[in-house]
């Protein structure tokens, strides 16, 4: 996909919008009038707010893509909610379901560290004991009442017994959930996915999902600024959200972030029909469409925001580096994408080639980015000294073995 020059590209702008990509341009913070009207992009603009984005990612980072090496941990697929767009989450009956052993978890923990992982990546559903009872005898034979407080144990297990770094995403969680994951954690996620209430109405794709409600999720996002936790979240496109919604749910992040300063990156998710879901037939999402959420998220979040899109949810990702990303997220040498099983994680290799090519070096990273494992403020104490041992001292990014 050929650019054109930043000068030439911006002549394609409507004036109301090119004054919004000029003002992000200068580094100066969008209005909220300003952000909304780029939902209003068409056309030939596509391209010039691709490359003001670009721009924009250059003026705040080195020419550095990175990744986090990782091993996926799905502890269990039961979940109280239903989602029209999962296969992920299972049914108790169902012969799929399964909930992780300690030994199991260990031992795919322990596996990924011996192929250079350096982040456990938690995934489970929302407190699936509150739904299904067979799932509570599981829990006790665990020696737990909860789901959370067995994942609490995973993680301090996996932090202790093989060193990698968790990275919980246990859906909606208590202040005093999150702060006792924080003691165990390097960083935690919670993606908002959307602000648009409409879809949690009846026939929407969150309609059986309480713990998708916008206001519920933008409040545990909230908590865990208080608390001064590393956190990802982001938006999911293609649900059937308006652009304008999508605009409105960068904002809501944009507003934590400026408050408490944790979002360490923003993920822009695309979304991916699946078969045997309410929404399998549902459009995707294309890579045009992708590549402007991208830039508008840089845009509105500014220079120095970690933009990440998943390389393995679009055949061709190479483009989207063309639009303001500089992260692409977790990529494991060793398990599958258990949201999205479908979808295989790049080859490492032809990924820092690609990233060459568009003269960017591919970097990996450590779960938790280097300006927040560099401020007391963002880490447990007892989590300090661990996680910056992990980190090269000058960059701030992960240590790999020669």
């Amino acid at each position: 996909m050929a650019t054109i020059p930043l000068d030439v590209a911006l002549t394609t702008l409507r004036p109301q919008l090119r004054d919004a990509v000029e003002t992000a341009l200068d580094g100066t913070r969008l209005s909220d009038e300003q952000a909304l009207g780029l939902a209003e992009i068409r056309g030939a603009e596509h391209p010039a707010v691709w490359a003001a984005a670009a721009a924009v990612r250059d003026a705040g980072h080195p020419p550095v893509v990175t990744y986090s090496r990782k091993v996926f941990i799905p502890l269990t697929n039961l979940c109280r909610d239903v989602c029209s767009y999962c296969t992920f989450a299972r049914d108790e009956g169902d012969p799929r379901v399964h909930t992780m052993n300690p030994e199991e978890v260990l031992a795919v923990a322990e596996a990924g560290r011996r192929r250079g992982c350096k982040e456990a990546l938690f995934c489970l559903g929302d407190r699936p004991e509150v739904r299904w009872p067979r799932y509570r005898e599981v829990l006790k034979r665990y020696g737990h009442t909860s789901t959370h407080g067995y994942l609490v144990e995973m993680c301090r297990r996996v932090l202790e017994e093989t060193g990698l770094l968790p990275h919980p995403n246990a859906g909606v969680l208590s202040r005093r959930e999150l702060a006792e994951l924080r003691e165990v954690s390097a960083s935690q996620g919670l993606m908002l996915e959307t602000v648009s209430d409409r879809l949690c109405d009846p026939g929407g794709p969150h309609a059986n999902a309480p713990d998708k409600r916008p206001a519920t999720r933008l409040a545990a996002i909230r908590k865990a600024g208080e608390l001064g936790i590393p956190f990802t979240s982001g938006i999911l496109i293609g649900i059937g959200e308006t652009a304008v919604e999508r605009v409105e749910a960068v904002l809501a992040l944009r507003d934590l972030h400026e408050r408490f300063g944790h979002i360490q990156e923003v993920i822009v998710q695309n979304f991916r029909a699946k078969e045997d879901t309410p929404m399998a037939a549902a459009g995707e999402p294309g890579l045009i469409e992708l590549m402007t959420a991208c830039a508008i998220t840089r845009l509105i979040m500014g220079p120095g925001m970690n933009i990440q899109a998943p390389p393995n949810l679009s055949a061709d990702y190479g483009p989207l580096l063309l639009a303001g990303i500089n992260d692409w997220g977790g990529i494991s040498p060793l398990t599958p994408d258990f949201i999205n099983p479908e979808a295989p994680w790049p080859n490492i290799d032809r990924l820092a080639q690609l990233c060459e090519e568009a003269g960017y070096a591919l970097r990996e990273r450590l779960t938790i980015y280097p300006e927040y494992l560099r401020d007391d403020a963002f880490l447990d104490e007892g989590m300090r000294v661990r996680v910056r041992t992990m980190a090269d001292p000058e960059s701030g990014l992960a240590l790999v073995a020669q």
